[in-house]
């Protein structure tokens, strides 16, 4: 008789698993989102409504005051919602110049700079390398393919270096319990990019229904998936969690087909075919980590 005994470690990576995608999916759709109404109120402005709100959102939901914080918990929280807002910021000034599709390619180079140094067998440096070609093949590097605005490209590449260090640095808010590591990087992000958005943004602009798809790009956005992530962040190891962050170009470009009416070339979908593969050759391997 043969007794069935669960794998107990890659069960726990399930759930951790499942968040970081939710939150991939729930990330992009805001973005799709938030690249409509640049025209509207600019790209601080979406930036301060997307971290503004959100911070309010998850204050209220966590009540992050209710537990003292020890003096490292606050340097790393710092920290982390620092990366957090310039992150934001850069991105949507990425979007505003080059496709979101692309942007997200570059972006990605940061969990995967991660996952590189991170990891300590020759399988994950393999996949590492699957998803850098994909990335390759995803971005127009060659002449048909077309001129990139170079501060676009440079904005993009800033948020990579922030996404890599909010990796770090939310792994160690993420032992934070309750919700409070996100919900105190989020306040800390605001008490910047809330002053810049308001700085930069004409307030006539601010009407009942610009607000509410504010709202709904917070939510999106920032709310939702950085709750997700902190659950990822707590039961994926860092190099994992950079791994399966190489996915979300694809998850991107299927908000931007979605959303935005951006279709794909072949050579694009091959890409995140390497991409996934990537992925899903680094989530086997982590069966033995």
């Amino acid at each position: 008789m043969t007794i069935f005994v669960p794998d107990t470690r890659r069960d726990g990576l399930l759930l951790p698993t499942l968040a970081l995608f939710g939150s991939q999916i729930s990330v992009n759709l805001g973005a799709a989102v938030a690249k409509n109404l640049f025209p509207v109120i600019g790209v601080e402005g979406i930036t301060a409504f997307r971290v503004g709100f959100s911070a309010l959102i998850l204050v209220a939901i966590f009540r992050p005051w209710r537990s003292p914080l020890t003096r490292r918990d606050v340097f790393n929280l710092v920290i982390y919602g620092a990366v957090m807002g310039l992150m934001n910021l850069l991105i949507y000034r990425a979007f505003q110049r080059i496709p979101i599709g692309i942007a997200v390619a570059i972006e990605v180079t940061g969990p995967l700079l991660v996952a590189l140094l991170a990891s300590r067998r020759l399988r994950d440096i393999a996949s590492c390398a699957l998803a850098v070609f994909g990335l390759y093949l995803l971005l127009p590097i060659n002449s048909a393919a077309g001129r990139l605005d170079p501060v676009g490209v440079a904005y993009a590449f800033g948020a990579a270096a922030c996404w890599a260090l909010y990796i770090v640095f939310g792994k160690r808010a993420s032992t934070i319990a309750g919700g409070q590591g996100v919900a105190l990087g989020m306040l800390v992000a605001s008490l910047f990019i809330v002053p810049l958005g308001v700085a930069y943004t004409d307030a006539a602009a601010i009407t009942p229904h610009v607000l509410a798809i504010g709202l709904v790009i917070a939510v999106l956005s920032s709310a939702v998936p950085y709750c997700l992530e902190m659950l990822a962040l707590r039961g994926l190891p860092q190099g994992l969690y950079g791994m399966f962050s190489s996915a979300a170009p694809a998850v991107t470009a299927i908000a931007g087909l979605l959303i935005l009416g951006e279709r794909l070339t072949s050579t694009q979908w091959m890409a995140i075919a390497c991409i996934v593969a990537a992925s899903a050759t680094c989530a086997m391997s982590a069966r033995g980590k």
